[in-house]
């Protein structure tokens, strides 16, 4: 049994002094009967209700975001206010403790996960995880044989060794001298992908991220929106 304020403050995006104005005025029901006082205890199996739409008590929850561009990867916006963070994209989700993991850059689009999971985030992002990203990418320049020996013998840069990542080349346009291509890596670091194909004489024009481990972006997703993670899929990115 947990204390009906602190359910609201938890699961219900608002503060305690939020939760208290909203039983004051009403707008909160437990199993459909409206409720104001806040030291109310409820169980697991009782329905809470906001303005009639259901609160989510899951403790931890996973989202695919097909993440547009414009938007960086972070919870907060840009200080100058120049770009939104990913987050607020969830406009009718309990956003609370929220957080992408990873990085795309602002320009970037794709797959995106976004969950509350602090551990599940932190060991996917660790560098020893070493889990596979796949990215489509539209460059100029026209991608060779040679190019796709070079990203698989791994790449030198100031900073880092980039490892060995797999090239493998889906159109060409020899009168606009342009290539689309996908890669994959197993690594994240800082523009990486963009370095790698400056690193052969081409400059990414577009890249979107279609992969991650075992995760797929869903096609059915537009820019901008989300949807959670089946339990399937939860379980394999858990394995």
């Amino acid at each position: 049994m947990e204390r009906l304020d602190k359910i609201l403050s938890n699961y219900g995006n608002m503060t305690r002094s939020q939760a208290k104005e909203c039983l004051k005025k009403g707008r909160i029901t437990v199993n459909d009967s409206v409720a104001k006082d806040g030291s109310l205890k409820v169980s697991d199996g009782d329905e809470i209700k906001i303005d009639g739409k259901t609160v989510n008590r899951i403790r931890f929850r996973y989202f695919m975001l097909n993440k547009p561009s414009g938007y960086i990867s972070s919870t907060e916006d840009e200080p100058d206010g120049s770009a939104k963070n990913v987050i607020s994209l969830f406009k009718d989700e309990n956003i609370k403790g929220l957080f992408p993991v990873g990085r795309l850059d602002k320009d970037t689009t794709g797959l995106l996960l976004i969950t509350n999971d602090g551990e599940l985030g932190h060991r996917l992002t660790s560098p020893s995880a070493g889990i596979d990203k796949t990215y489509v990418a539209e460059v100029k320049g026209v991608l060779t044989q040679k190019d796709i020996d070079v990203f698989k013998a791994g790449m030198e840069f100031k900073e880092f060794t980039a490892k060995p990542a797999k090239l493998e080349i889906l159109g060409i346009n020899e009168k606009e001298g342009s290539s689309v291509a996908r890669v994959t890596i197993s690594e994240g670091k800082f523009h990486q992908v963009k370095r790698m194909f400056l690193k052969v004489g081409c400059e990414v024009t577009a890249l979107k991220r279609i992969s991650e481990g075992t995760l797929m972006l869903d096609e059915n997703l537009k820019p901008g929106e989300y949807r959670e993670l089946s339990p399937d899929e939860i379980g394999r990115l858990k394995r």
